[in-house]
């Protein structure tokens, strides 16, 4: 026990013991300075300075840039910068999915791989039409309906009633050499002409395309609103490019003779709304 006690108080006696370090001259032994120390003040410069380098790194690594170098953490402005990248990338996959919506059914319009569906004067189902007494028809009656129904052949209030499609003129004066019909596969109507004949714009609206294509060549489709869209296929120029606005009547291209699915100089056109195709009869007068 005392033995213990010796071995502490000799541990304490040897950190509390003074030293004097005395600096000499090398060449004379002349005395330049001393210190008194003990190992007790060297311990504690050491672990004095050991703490200052230790909150001085710390201050660096935390309150510096060098901070962002360090793997796992990150400032602030990085995780801005990433939240903004994040939202920006999201809503550029958002642009790219409509944009591949758009184009689809652009391919669709060119290509006629849509379904199709006629407007007519007397589609309206009423709902009450059960409670209506079935009339027989007379001589008069049905040359009256007749009559009626050329004199509305034309009236777009009977087209369709859910949309107010802009009064539509002809794009062209020729004779229609191929007209509308759903069991050929024609979604359109061919208008014979001379190639270079002036093209106009059925309605006012925006070009949406105007390019080449290899089966119905130079091809230029409008956006009149509305869900209406005319195409005009086979031309021998194309006046207007994607994007610009078109008024009704304006020229937009020259009709030729173009592409491999042509059969002579002639202006096909073709009319949709809604991803359907519409006879263009039902809108427009070519006589």
């Amino acid at each position: 026990m005392k033995s213990k006690q010796g071995d502490k108080k000799s541990f304490i006696s040897k950190l509390l013991t003074k030293y004097r370090l005395v600096l000499l001259n090398d060449s004379t032994y002349e005395e330049k300075t001393s210190f008194k120390i003990s190992r007790l003040n060297v311990f504690s410069a050491l672990f004095a300075l050991m703490f200052i380098i230790v909150l001085i790194t710390s201050g660096i690594l935390f309150f510096t840039p060098i901070r962002e170098y360090i793997p796992g953490y990150s400032s602030t402005s990085l995780q801005k910068q990433a939240n903004l990248l994040s939202y920006k990338t999201d809503s550029l996959r958002q642009i790219v999915f409509l944009n591949d919506q758009y184009i689809n059914s652009l391919k669709k319009v060119l290509t006629g791989d849509l379904e199709t569906i006629q407007y007519k004067p007397d589609s309206v189902v009423y709902k009450d039409a059960m409670d209506i007494q079935i009339i027989e028809k007379s001589k008069e009656d049905s040359i009256l309906r007749q009559l009626v129904d050329n004199e509305d052949k034309y009236n777009l209030a009977n087209i369709n009633k859910d949309k107010d499609f802009y009064l539509l003129t002809s794009p062209i004066s020729g004779a229609v050499s191929q007209n509308y019909s759903i069991a050929d596969d024609h979604l359109a109507i061919d208008i014979s002409v001379d190639i270079g004949t002036s093209v106009k714009a059925v309605s006012n609206g925006r070009v949406i395309l105007s390019e080449w294509t290899t089966q119905t060549g130079y091809v230029l489709i409008i956006d009149h609103g509305n869900d209406l869209i005319s195409v005009y296929k086979h031309n021998s120029k194309l006046l207007k490019s994607q994007g610009e606005i078109v008024k009704q009547g304006e020229i937009i291209a020259l009709s030729g003779n173009s592409g491999v699915l042509t059969s002579g100089p002639h202006l096909h056109f073709e009319l949709w709304s809604e991803g359907f195709s519409i006879d263009p009869n039902t809108l427009i007068n070519f006589e």
